[in-house]
């Protein structure tokens, strides 16, 4: 069975999460494309009937086993991938929400391969996807806003 999200028809709807606990981010690198062995934060499809942030709370538990509270959206991102020929193999439209850590230490799933807190301040150090500082820097904003 072919995955409808190569060589869509249409883009896709995602979330991710920016999660904050005590001052520090989780982020989690990727195990497989797109996006493989880049850090990011934890997120994936939206699903049928779901609400954004519901879609964002699942896909967090389901990636890290962390429950999270959505504060806000703090950002999107628009990826687009295209193959050798130019044509679109993937397109997916994420929206980032700013959220708190509930409760939970990171158990990953077979889509990540690694997961960290960190201080915004180091997110330099490690390859991210694109955008990722600027949206880690707009969560921490508005989580410390909502206190």
């Amino acid at each position: 069975m072919s995955d409808e999200r190569t060589y869509p028809q249409r883009p896709y709807l995602a979330v991710s999460a920016a999660i904050l606990r005590d001052g520090r981010l989780l982020i989690v690198r990727r195990a497989r494309n797109p996006a493989r062995d880049l850090y990011t934060f934890p997120g994936g499809a939206v699903e049928s009937g779901e609400s954004l942030a519901a879609a964002a709370i699942r896909e967090v538990h389901e990636e890290t086993s962390i429950s999270i509270e959505p504060v806000a959206l703090a950002g999107h991102r628009e990826v687009i991938a295209r193959d050798a020929h130019g044509m679109v193999e993937r397109h997916f439209v994420i929206l980032c929400f700013a959220a708190r850590w509930l409760k939970g230490e990171p158990i990953l799933n077979a889509e990540l391969s690694d997961a960290r807190w960190v201080d915004p301040a180091e997110l330099s150090a490690y390859q991210t996807t694109e955008g990722l500082a600027e949206i880690a820097a707009a969560a921490a904003k508005l989580v410390t806003q909502a206190n």
